[in-house]
């Protein structure tokens, strides 16, 4: 599951790249719980907790159905 997680974020990456900021994959337990780390300029954005929830947790979950939860840390 960690390798289908990589590549959907590879996915997702560049829109966050071209608002100077990224995502850093920390984790993928066996349960489903993805733990990520916002990078750059996302990082302490006031916006970062949409942009998990709303925009890479949905768009995890619809390409890798076994993802149940995104958590930041």
């Amino acid at each position: 599951m960690r390798e289908k997680v990589e590549s959907t974020l590879a996915k997702i990456r560049p829109m966050l790249q071209a608002d100077g900021g990224d995502v850093e994959l920390l984790d993928v337990d066996e349960s489903g719980v993805v733990k990520l780390a916002l990078k750059g300029a996302c990082q302490g954005c006031p916006m970062s907790e949409m942009t998990l929830r709303h925009g890479i947790e949905r768009v995890l979950k619809e390409q890798v159905p076994e993802v149940k939860e995104v958590i930041s840390a």
